[in-house]
């Protein structure tokens, strides 16, 4: 009963703030749960941070400027050379909207998209984005963490990762990392790219 009420009352401040893209309450909580069973079937190692991430780069791609971009291209590449297969679907949406896909760093050691054409798609991705608030994200992760709440997941270090996502929150520090489990789990390699950018540029090298 008192998930029940958790539940009722974030979606009532997120309706409030209109952070629900014009769904209603309804809408709303079947896409974070259906969001939610996807990630934890396709990734059942999954921790309450990864569940954050997850919903986090939706609203927020990877969560920051690409600034100096020979810096972030010599990242990839020395990313590249550390891996010979990563994880995961080649491209997958976030969170509960799908704003953005991770687009797995495969299509770029196999050819299937050449370097510059990805590159610059990622850079526009990031540099691109328009985000919410604090405040709004805030009042939305609260009713996707009620949500959570409700689901008897089983997740481990649950009401620690639930501390500790609450104490960087409210510091202002909104920008999720994957959990050590998940990490070593999965060996995720990949880079947050817009869904339209996905669907209008990139979508027939993946075909």
């Amino acid at each position: 009963m008192r998930v029940e009420i958790k539940i009722v009352l974030a979606m009532i401040a997120f309706s409030v703030i209109g952070g629900c893209s014009n769904k209603s309450g309804d809408d709303f909580e079947k896409a974070v749960t259906i969001a939610i069973e996807k990630q934890m079937t396709q990734y059942p190692k999954s921790t309450m941070k990864d569940l954050y991430k997850h919903f986090f780069q939706d609203k927020f791609g990877p969560g920051h400027l690409i600034v100096d971009t020979t810096g972030a291209g010599n990242y990839i590449r020395r990313e590249l050379a550390s891996f010979e297969h990563s994880d995961g679907e080649l491209y997958e949406p976030t969170g509960w909207e799908g704003n953005f896909y991770r687009l797995n760093l495969s299509v770029l050691k196999d050819g299937t998209i050449p370097y510059d054409i990805f590159f610059d798609a990622f850079v526009r991705s990031v540099n691109g984005v328009v985000p919410i608030t604090i405040e709004e994200w805030i009042e939305e992760w609260s009713a996707i963490e009620a949500l959570v709440d409700g689901m008897a997941l089983n997740l481990p270090y649950y009401e620690s990762d639930k501390a500790e996502i609450h104490e960087r929150l409210k510091g202002g520090d909104y920008v999720g990392h994957h959990s050590r489990q998940f990490e070593e789990a999965y060996s995720p390699h990949y880079r947050i790219i817009s869904k339209r950018i996905l669907n209008e540029e990139l979508m027939k090298y993946l075909k």
